[in-house]
């Protein structure tokens, strides 16, 4: 499999991602409607999947974002700082003091278990991000003269506005244009595409999109979603699809886009919120490899599992080139991250090969 990866010599970032940083607020054990404390985090689907490959794999990374330049925005700042991504590339617009302009998105997130449920609470309009405009960033100067070998943006991004729709199409053009590898995670969120033309407006995009990405992640609902693919062995509310099915979908993508160089799907079987099945495919040069399973994998916060997983993969495919020990990689690292609260990885690198090689949980001394 060959990526064509910039040589690590030409470029400041390993990888940088483009979307939305939202503070999330986590009741822990408790419910959101009932609490009176919360601790604080920062995620999003695509700043995840960054900061995994910096803390957990030590890659030199970059996020891609806009904030409000306000108290909030700073604290936001000391959070991915202390994950260790680069800030400098933080756009900071100014805001009125009650969020006319522009504010900062706030992500409300209770953890579920057993039979309840996990629960996500968002607070996102009019966020800094949804408004960036593709000057804001300057991406000839990032991608051409600073040099990223990897850009990671999603779905979700892409859905936040019309204008950030915009903006992450311009984004992955111009990495194109400097041979930067770029991976895609879909993440359809039907909530989120309501207000700027729904499923027509999601397939119209991530269409686009799609021509010229080379690392495409997504599970079923969003490829059916985002990409219109009617897929085999599914039911109507696509709950359940069974291997042979997203095979076939894996398949179905590779061959409607011939630029993809790689397609990857997470298998996850909710049993509990505290208990899943847990696994994952890769599809690359023809072949489709299968991680190891996670039977019965007890589970503390799920969110980020599956940006936990594409920033595994990611790591895979930048060092190995070997799409069986990618997967493998990127199975390990969501499994690990769904094991610590919040939504990005507390796992090292370390631990990851040491699950991939079957180790157990007895303590470490």
């Amino acid at each position: 499999m060959e990526l064509n990866l910039r040589p690590e010599k030409e470029c400041k970032y390993d990888a940088v991602s483009l979307g939305e940083v939202m503070l999330r607020l986590d009741p822990g054990e408790g419910r959101i409607r009932t609490a009176r404390s919360f601790k604080v985090w920062e995620g999003g689907g695509e700043y995840n999947v960054i900061r995994g490959l910096r803390r957990c794999f030590g890659m030199k990374t970059g996020v891609l974002t806009a904030f409000a330049e306000n108290e909030m925005g700073l604290l936001m700042e000391d959070l991915i700082l202390q994950g260790g991504v680069d800030t400098s590339m933080i756009k900071w617009m100014k805001t009125d003091g009650i969020g006319r302009i522009c504010r900062n998105g706030l992500n409300y997130v209770e953890r579920g278990f057993g039979i309840r449920g996990a629960l996500s609470c968002s607070d996102r309009a009019n966020t800094a991000i949804s408004k960036a405009k593709p000057e804001d960033f300057d991406f000839d100067y990032i991608f051409g003269e600073l040099g990223v070998r990897w850009l990671h943006t999603g779905g979700i991004y892409a859905a936040l506005s019309e204008q950030s729709s915009e903006t992450v199409i311009e984004a992955i053009k111009t990495a194109k244009k400097y041979g930067t590898v770029i991976s895609y995670d879909l993440n359809y969120r039907a909530s989120m595409w309501s207000a700027i033309g729904g499923q027509a407006k999601a397939q119209e995009v991530n269409r686009e999109i799609a021509n010229y990405v080379d690392v495409m992640i997504g599970n079923e609902e969003d490829f059916t979603a985002c990409l219109g693919f009617a897929i085999e062995g599914n039911d109507e509310n696509l709950k359940t699809l069974n291997l042979d099915g997203y095979k076939k979908m894996i398949n179905h993508a590779a061959e409607t886009y011939p630029n993809f160089k790689v397609v990857a799907t997470t298998l996850r079987e909710v049993k509990t919120a505290t208990v899943n099945d847990w696994s994952a495919l890769c599809w690359a040069d023809g072949e489709i490899y299968k991680a190891k399973d996670y039977k019965n994998l007890e589970i503390m916060d799920r969110v980020g599992g599956g940006d936990s997983f594409a920033s595994g993969l990611i790591y895979g495919l930048m060092t190995t080139g070997d799409a069986n020990l990618a997967v493998n990689y990127g199975a390990a690292h969501g499994a690990l991250a769904m094991t610590t609260p919040g939504d990005t990885t507390m796992a090292s690198r370390k631990e990851v090969e040491a699950v991939m090689g079957g180790a157990g949980a007895r303590v470490q001394r």
